[in-house]
């Protein structure tokens, strides 16, 4: 996968933390990971928890589960851990976290127009926001964001992007991805107009990119005309 997916893993790691030990987040769900919730001792028992240096058992996945399951929600996660408990370790922690934004990234090629021509820092934004929402809500609660994306109006997607529930700085961060991308797309048309691969420029990102680089063609048309009137 591109260099944007290990980004991708970076800042999920900062915004959603990395917790190797079963804890409750702010509703009471069972979570584990970079916020991977768990929703039943089965979920848990598919990975492998380790009991010092063992690998634990069923019985004792399923007994953690309960002992978490039964506390107050929304602490602190390190007052869920227990000494000597049960823990992921680091390596498949990263390795859950990119196997869900896999199949995250294949969804969104699935359903949103030319996604694989999209800047990487628009992609790092939409990865973010299906990581934080899940593909349905996404779709459906973010129908604007989607609209945006898939005419290149990345402006647009960054107004749209703001969701309830993130930090500040998460929602700040996302959004800076989409204007990032809108400035990429400039400096793509711009190479393109200075090659004469004048045929490429609408096609860079979608229509955004074509209405973007006609403003660049009008803008650097404009001097070299006022230059020869001289």
């Amino acid at each position: 996968m591109g260099s944007y997916l290990d980004e991708a893993i970076k800042r999920l790691k900062e915004f959603e933390g990395s917790v190797p030990w079963m804890y409750l987040d702010t509703v009471g769900r069972v979570t584990v990971g970079v916020g991977a919730m768990l929703p039943d001792a089965k979920s848990a028992s598919t990975l492998p928890f380790q009991a010092g240096d063992r690998a634990a058992s069923l019985e004792e996945i399923a007994a953690e589960f309960g002992r978490v399951s039964g506390l107050t929600k929304g602490k602190a996660a390190g007052f869920y851990r227990k000494t000597g408990g049960l823990v992921l370790t680091q390596e498949t922690i990263d390795g859950r976290l990119r196997e869900v934004l896999e199949g995250f990234e294949g969804y969104l090629r699935e359903h949103v127009r030319a996604y694989e021509g999209l800047p990487d820092a628009a992609k790092l934004a939409l990865l973010d926001m299906v990581y934080n929402l899940g593909p349905g809500k996404l779709f459906r609660e973010y129908p604007k964001l989607i609209a945006a994306v898939e005419q290149g109006d990345w402006g647009g997607a960054a107004r749209a992007s703001l969701r309830r529930g993130p930090s500040p700085a998460r929602n700040s961060w996302t959004k800076e991805q989409f204007l990032a991308a809108a400035k990429r797309v400039a400096i793509q048309a711009e190479a393109a107009i200075e090659r004469g691969a004048w045929k490429w420029v609408p096609v860079l990102v979608g229509a955004g990119a074509g209405l973007l680089a006609m403003w660049i063609v009008a803008g650097s048309l404009k001097p070299r005309a006022e230059a020869g009137a001289d």
